[in-house]
C-alpha cells in the first residue's frame, strides 16, 4: 500500500514506456570470501509498465502545484546489483559473527512440535475424535487462625474421557514446594529460604460413602500417585477421597499465605486442595513437578465451604450460595444495590470492619430476680456462634481460591453482562465487579478505585475477546501476589494509580488465559502471560480516554514505554532464551523480558505489521473460542493462525518464538536515473536480518513533499537486496526507513538517506 502522509493514496497502472528491472539474489561478492551464498538465480531482464501515469488533476503541496506523479511511489523495478562499496559498508554494521539472512532457512516450511491427527487438525482446531478428561469436587475446609492452618477433606468425582483405561491417578499436592528438600529448593533456592511442612496427607480412597477402599499413595515431591483398585474403563467415573491439613506460609509464600494488616491477618488462599493432574493426548499423565511456574488443570464444577471465625468474611471464585447464613441483612441489601449500581457501593464499611475486631463488651452483673417456675435449671444466655461456614459453587472452572479475614472493607458495582445462573437450578442473577482490601489501601490513588479497574477489564475483555462466564470478578488487597485465579485475582493493598489499574488488568486479563483457554502454563508459560498481556496492552489505551497508555510496567515496554525499541535488548542478548524454551528453564532475570514482553509484542507485530487488526482480531477470537475450556498447544495456536489469517506465516513463528531473531533493514544508497532527478530515483535497500517483518520505506522530495510504501516480507524470499525506481522530477531531500520506529530494527543508523530524517509519525 502507498499512504502519503495524511491520506491514503492508490497507484494505478499507466501507459509510459516500459522500462526493465534486474534482480539477482546473490550473496554481494564485498561481504568476504566466506559469506554464504544464497541459492543463485540467473540474472533476469523483465519488461516492466511504469506504474503510474500522468492524471489530468492536480494536486497542491506547500503552495505548488504538483503531479501525483512526482508524489507517488512505485513499487515497480526491483534491481538487485552487487555493489561492492556499498555491500562493505553494510558489512561493517553487521553485529559480528552474524551471518547475512539465508532465505531458504527462514522461508522453509516450519515443522511443528505437535503432530497433526484425529485429536488435533491442520487447521488449528480440535479434530474429529477430541477428548478430555473432567474433575469436579466437593471440598470443606475450615482456618484455624490461632495455629495458622487449614485442614480439609474433599471428594473428587473424576471422569475418564480417554480413548483407554486407567490404571492410577495422578494428584497434585503444590503445597509440597514450601517442604524442606521439595525439588524446586535446588532448582531455585533463592525463593525458599523459608518452609513448611507441606501437605499432611491424613487419608485416601476411592469409592461412594460407605463402599470406599483405602488407597496406599506414593508421593513424590509435588505429585501423589493413587493406584486404583481396578482400571477404569473409558467413559467410568470414579470417586477419590482425600483428607490433608497443612500449614499456611507467610508472605513469603507468594502465591498464597497469611499476611498481617492493621486490623488483623489476611490469609489469601490457594494451591490448598490436592488437585487431578491432566491426562491428554500429548503425555498421557503430565506431571511435571511443580517448581515454582503456574499450572495445567482440567475442568468441572466446584462445590466448596470455608468455615473461619465469625467475624470473619471469605470471598472467594464463583457465586456464594449461603449468603442469609454468613450476611447481614444490611449488607445483603447492600449487594441488591450494587448490582443495579455503576458506581461502587461499600457492602462492608471501615466502621463494620472496626466493629467485627473489637473485643466483645465486658459482662455486666445482672441483678438476680426470682425464678420463673417453669425456668429450666439448664437455661444458658444466647451466645454468638464461634464460626461461621461459607458456600461457594462455581462451574465450568480449572480452580478455585478465596479470601478469608476480619479485616477486610468490601466494595462492589455491576457488571454490564448478562445475568448467569449462580449454580445449577437457580434462576439467572446480576453479575458483580468486586474489590476486598484493607485499610491500607484506602484513597482515591488506591483502592477507592479498583471496583472501576474490575469492572472495566471484564468488561472489555469480554466485549472484544469472549464472554466472561462467571457470576463475579474479585480484586484482593493482599500482600502483594499479583496471582491470578478464577474470578479472584491476589494483588497489593500498597497498589496505586497506573500500578494498581496495570496489575488489576493483568490479572483479570488471566480469566481468558489461561482460565478460559487452558493452555499449560508449566510448561508453555508463553500462551498465558503473553497472550494476556498482549491484551493488557490493548485495554490500556481503551481505559477512560488512555488514562494509564501507554502500559509501561515490567511486563511491557518497560524502559520506555515504546515496545519495538524496549525488545531490542532483549533480541541482542545472546543468552536470552527463545519463547519455546520450556518454562521451568527461563530464569527469573528472562521471565518478564521474554515470557510476558516479547511474547504479548509478538502478538502486537502480528496485529499491528502483518496481518492487520481486522484479519488478527477475527482470527484470534476464533483461537479463543474454539479453544475454550479445552487444553491448546503452541502448534494449534500456530495452525489456527495461518488457517484463520490466510497467510503462510511460518517464517514468523520459525523468528520469534524458536529463535530471537529481528528485523535489520538499510538504505545502502540513493542515485537517479541517468544522474538526472528528473527521471526517477533509484533507492537501494538491503535486508541483513533474520525476521522479515513488512517495512515501510518514507521518501521526502525536495519540495517537502511526501509518500509512503509498505515493502512486504515477500520482497526478501529470494534476495536480500532490491533497488526501488521512485518517479519523480525532484531531489529526494530523505528516505526513511521505519519512520515511526513501528518494528524493532536492530540497527537503525541506517535507516535513513539524508541529513536530517523528515518523517512524522503516523497515528495509530
Amino acid at each position: 500500500m502507498l499512504i502519503e502522509t495524511g491520506r491514503s493514496l492508490t497507484a494505478r497502472a499507466g501507459s509510459a514506456a516500459p522500462y526493465t528491472t534486474t534482480m539477482t539474489n546473490e550473496a554481494p561478492a564485498a561481504m568476504g570470501a566466506d559469506c554464504e551464498r544464497l541459492h543463485p538465480l540467473p540474472r533476469l531482464i523483465i519488461p516492466t509498465t511504469a506504474p503510474f501515469d500522468h492524471e489530468p488533476d492536480q494536486r497542491h503541496r506547500n503552495g505548488r502545484r504538483v503531479s501525483p506523479r512526482l508524489a507517488l511511489l512505485a513499487c515497480a523495478a526491483l534491481v538487485a546489483t552487487a555493489c561492492p562499496e556499498l555491500s562493505a559498508r553494510a558489512a561493517d554494521q553487521t553485529p559480528p559473527g552474524a551471518p547475512p539472512p539465508e532465505p531458504s532457512r527462514i522461508f522453509a516450511p516450519l515443522a511443528s512440535p505437535q503432530p497433526v491427527n484425529a485429536y488435533r487438525s491442520g487447521s488449528g482446531a480440535p479434530g474429529p475424535l477430541a477428548w478430555q478428561n473432567g474433575a469436579d469436587y466437593d471440598i470443606k475446609v475450615s482456618i484455624d487462625p490461632t495455629n495458622k492452618t487449614v485442614t480439609g477433606s474433599e471428594v473428587i468425582t473424576y471422569t475418564n474421557n480417554s480413548p483407554g483405561d486407567l490404571d492410577t491417578l495422578w494428584v497434585q499436592l503444590d503445597q509440597n514446594i514450601y517442604k524442606e528438600g521439595a525439588r524446586a529448593d535446588f532448582s531455585s533456592p533463592e525463593r525458599h529460604a523459608n518452609h513448611t511442612d507441606g501437605f499432611s496427607i491424613e487419608s485416601v480412597s476411592v469409592g461412594d460413602d460407605g463402599h470406599t477402599t483405602p488407597i496406599q499413595p506414593l508421593v513424590s515431591d509435588t505429585r501423589m500417585q493413587t493406584p486404583l483398585p481396578q482400571p477404569l474403563p473409558k467413559g467410568g467415573k470414579i470417586k477419590l477421597r482425600i483428607a490433608w491439613h497443612y500449614t499456611v506460609p507467610g508472605p513469603w509464600g507468594g502465591r498464597t499465605s497469611v499476611t498481617p494488616s492493621k486490623n488483623g491477618d489476611i490469609y489469601e488462599i490457594a494451591q490448598f486442595y490436592p488437585r487431578m493432574a491432566v491426562y491428554d493426548d500429548i503425555r498421557g499423565w503430565d506431571t511435571a513437578p511443580y517448581l515454582g511456574q503456574e499450572f495445567y488443570l482440567d475442568y468441572g464444577d466446584f462445590d466448596y465451604s470455608v468455615t473461619v471465625p465469625a467475624n470473619f468474611i471469605v470471598v472467594g471464585s464463583g457465586a456464594l450460595a449461603n449468603p442469609a447464613e454468613v450476611l447481614s441483612q444490611e449488607q445483603r441489601d447492600r449487594l441488591v444495590t450494587a448490582s443495579k449500581s455503576d458506581q461502587r457501593v461499600m457492602i462492608r464499611t471501615q466502621a463494620d470492619v472496626e466493629a467485627a475486631i473489637a473485643p466483645p463488651p465486658a459482662p455486666v452483673a445482672a441483678t438476680p430476680s426470682p425464678a420463673k417456675p417453669d425456668a429450666k435449671a439448664d437455661a444458658k444466655p444466647d451466645t454468638a456462634p464461634a464460626t461461621k461456614t461459607w458456600r461457594f459453587h462455581m462451574s465450568d472452572s480449572r480452580d478455585v481460591a478465596f479470601v478469608a479475614s476480619a479485616a477486610l472493607l468490601w466494595d462492589a458495582a455491576k457488571l454490564d453482562l448478562p445475568p448467569v445462573a449462580p449454580a445449577p437450578g437457580k434462576p439467572p442473577a446480576p453479575r458483580l465487579a468486586m474489590s476486598v482490601y484493607p485499610v491500607e489501601g484506602i484513597g482515591s490513588h488506591g483502592w477507592d478505585r479498583s471496583t472501576s479497574y474490575v469492572k472495566h477489564a471484564i468488561e472489555y475483555f469480554s466485549e472484544k475477546w469472549y464472554p466472561y462466564p462467571w457470576p463475579n470478578a474479585i480484586n484482593v488487597g493482599g500482600h502483594g501476589a499479583g496471582m491470578e485465579y478464577p474470578g479472584i485475582v491476589f494483588d497489593g493493598m500498597q497498589d496505586r494509580d497506573p500500578m494498581l489499574f496495570w496489575i488489576t488488568t493483568h490479572e483479570l486479563g488471566h480469566g481468558w488465559f489461561p482460565m478460559i483457554v487452558g493452555s499449560n502454563e508449566r510448561r508453555n508459560a508463553f500462551m498465558d502471560e503473553g497472550f494476556n498481556t498482549f491484551i493488557d496492552a490493548l485495554a490500556s489505551d481503551h481505559f477512560n480516554h488512555g488514562e494509564f497508555a501507554p502500559k509501561h510496567d515490567s511486563e511491557y515496554a518497560p524502559d520506555t514505554g515504546k515496545p519495538a525499541d524496549d525488545i531490542i535488548k532483549v533480541l541482542k542478548d545472546p543468552d536470552a532464551p527463545v519463547l519455546m524454551a520450556p518454562s521451568d528453564v527461563v530464569s527469573e532475570k528472562y521471565r518478564h523480558p521474554v515470557t510476558y514482553f516479547k511474547a504479548a509484542y509478538g502478538l502486537t507485530l502480528l496485529r499491528e505489521q502483518i496481518l492487520g487488526p481486522d484479519r488478527f482480531d477475527r482470527a484470534f477470537r476464533r483461537y479463543i473460542s474454539l479453544w475454550a475450556f479445552h487444553h491448546p498447544t503452541p502448534s494449534d495456536f500456530f495452525r489456527l493462525m495461518d488457517s484463520e489469517a490466510g497467510e503462510d506465516l511460518s517464517w514468523f513463528w520459525r523468528g520469534w518464538y524458536f529463535n530471537n531473531w529481528a528485523p535489520d533493514y538499510a538504505i545502502k544508497q540513493v542515485s537517479y536515473v541517468d544522474g538526472d532527478p528528473k527521471k526517477g530515483a533509484l533507492v537501494q535497500v538491503a535486508n541483513h536480518g533474520w525476521l522479515p517483518l513488512p517495512v515501510v520505506l518514507q521518501i521526502t522530495w525536495a519540495d517537502g513533499s511526501s509518500a509512503r510504501m509498505t515493502l512486504p516480507t515477500e520482497t526478501w524470499m529470494l534476495r536480500n537486496e532490491i533497488t526501488l525506481q521512485i518517479p519523480g522530477s525532484q531531489q529526494i531531500r530523505t528516505a526513511v526507513l521505519d519512520p515511526d520506529r513501528a518494528i524493532p530494527d536492530v540497527n537503525r543508523a541506517d535507516n535513513s538517506y539524508g541529513a536530517v530524517p523528515t518523517a512524522t509519525p503516523q497515528q495509530h
